[in-house]
């Protein structure tokens, strides 16, 4: 949910004015900013095969009817300063799901990392202990280590980046289209974020801590001396 608070939210301006911090660093490669969401998404495939429009184009008309092929999830993940995202589909998005991707992200894509600094919502999955249900207590420690987690306020997934990206990636790649299959749509997914990954297409964050205090004044408690 992107939504903001109608009145004073103690806890939610804890957690904004922290992940706004974050945001406010400098770039450093041995402690990148990463942001993670994810996605659910629904497999459709045709009764009948579209038609094109034209010979001229590609433009297909798509008939009403479909057929669902479940449900899978999708995972993005992106380091804004970097100008980097990835995009994968999944079956599920369990707690050894989440915690897969996370050994992912920390051993290959950050094998030298000392820290990443993960911005993400509190969905119960999205904690160290889900390391702990897919690997030894060793193996989970070690990851766990190597994470250093902000949670996004609840209902405030306006301030995961991974949102953004989220919402450009159904703009650009998933609107108005039929995909049967995880396959298929790992494909499409790999597409496009190596297409902005190689235009260098990032965002630049410009809300600060300073902004809030005067634009979402509204939620900050008064305090009375």
């Amino acid at each position: 949910m992107w939504c903001i608070p109608p009145q004073q939210n103690a806890e939610f301006v804890a957690r904004m004015e922290d992940v706004l911090e974050v945001y406010a660093r400098p770039f450093d490669p041995k402690r990148p900013v990463v942001c993670m969401d994810e996605k659910p998404y629904q497999l459709l495939d045709e009764y009948i095969e579209p038609i094109p429009m034209s010979k001229t184009n590609h433009i297909e008309k798509y008939d009403c009817e479909y057929a669902r092929k479940g449900s899978c999830s999708i995972f993005m993940f992106t380091e804004p300063l970097a100008g980097w995202r990835e995009a994968q589909a999944l079956p599920r998005r369990t707690a050894t799901d989440w915690a897969g991707k996370m050994k992912w992200l920390i051993d290959e894509v950050y094998p030298v990392a000392e820290k990443i600094v993960l911005v993400m919502d509190n969905l119960n999955t999205h904690s160290t202990a889900s390391f702990y249900k897919a690997f030894s207590p060793e193996e989970a420690f070690r990851l766990s280590q190597k994470l250093e987690i902000h949670y996004t306020p609840k209902h405030g997934s306006w301030l995961d980046i991974a949102e953004i990206e989220l919402s450009a990636l159904t703009t650009q790649c998933l609107l108005g289209v039929r995909i049967p299959s995880i396959d298929d749509l790992n494909k499409e997914l790999l597409s496009w974020s190596s297409t902005r990954n190689l235009s260098q297409k990032s965002v630049s964050w410009q809300f600060s801590s300073s902004d809030a205090r005067i634009k979402l004044k509204h939620l900050y408690p008064e305090i009375k001396f």
